[in-house]
């Protein structure tokens, strides 16, 4: 049975929204939950010791808990705090990017999306170095996620990004201060008023790409619901739900259905209907990344 992951806020929320959300997770079915600011730095409402508050309640509600690394770091005080998430002492970390690689000394890690783990070379070297689960990268197909696979050291984990918005790319420029005119450095938060991000659409009124800060995600959501029969066959091991503003909760509980044996094509539409935007699931399949095929299209 696939075991059900909630990966980190990658959103910024306010301080009451956020501890709501994960006393909500702490009673639902997931089994692994990812806590901490992945995206950027100067989002404070909450800080390192209220995050060890949340881990401590997740993980008395038998939760595995993973303490989550920036993935760009930007100032020393950014590679301070790494350091102090690092050694820790009472929690695992997803380590994305290599800095965080280093300081973990050997210690059990799980390898973040954000390493670019595309050969079993990468894979052995950084299960040498204390990895003991990987997360594929996010435009992986089902095909090279196999040969990767067959590949992996014993022992190792593979987790799959399967539910939310993907993040596409890190800029040190924050475009969701610029789209306000407003400097990086006086940014006034504007991130909080965006509790999905900020859409961008085409000319044409297509939705395009989503503003979070100094990341850009995709604007559809990938969905792999329905290919729930295809990801146990390729032997992985979690499923990594995106929260979102609404109905993470739900869509956390339709994906323990599909582990109980629910139809993977309706659940996969109950779960596109309780999306911000459009589903897609195009890089599984090895095509572009906004399409929606297999049997989900």
């Amino acid at each position: 049975m696939l075991r059900i992951a909630v990966g980190p806020l990658l959103y910024y929320w306010p301080r009451a929204t956020v501890m709501s959300f994960y006393e909500e997770v702490a009673a639902g079915p997931a089994d692994i939950v990812y806590l901490g600011e992945t995206v950027c730095s100067r989002r404070h409402e909450l800080r390192a010791a209220d995050w060890i508050a949340v881990a401590e309640l997740l993980r008395g509600a038998g939760k595995e808990v993973v303490l989550s690394s920036m993935a760009l770091l930007e100032s020393s005080a950014d590679v301070t705090a790494l350091r102090k998430l690092a050694q820790n002492g009472r929690f695992e970390i997803e380590a994305n990017d290599m800095g965080a690689v280093q300081l973990t000394d050997g210690r059990p890690f799980v390898a973040g999306p954000h390493l670019n783990i595309y050969n079993g070379g990468t894979l052995q070297l950084l299960h040498s170095m204390g990895a003991r689960r990987w997360v594929m990268p996010l435009e992986m197909s089902r095909k090279s996620l196999e040969v990767l696979q067959a590949a992996r050291p014993a022992g190792m984990e593979t987790e799959v990004f399967a539910l939310g918005r993907m993040p596409l790319a890190f800029s040190a420029r924050c475009f969701t201060a610029r789209h306000r005119n407003l400097p990086k450095d006086d940014c006034r938060f504007s991130c909080i008023a965006h509790p999905d991000g900020l859409r961008m659409d085409t000319r044409e009124g297509q939705p395009f790409l989503v503003l979070n800060g100094i990341q850009t995600q995709s604007a559809a959501v990938y969905n792999l619901a329905g290919e729930y029969d295809a990801l146990a066959a390729s032997g992985v091991d979690v499923l990594r739900i995106s929260p979102q503003s609404a109905h993470t909760g739900s869509i956390v509980a339709h994906f323990d259905a599909l582990r109980r044996g629910a139809d993977a094509a309706a659940t996969a539409a109950n779960v596109t209907a309780l999306l911000p935007d459009a589903a897609c699931n195009g890089y599984w399949h090895g095509r572009p990344g906004l399409e929606l095929a297999g049997r989900a299209a």
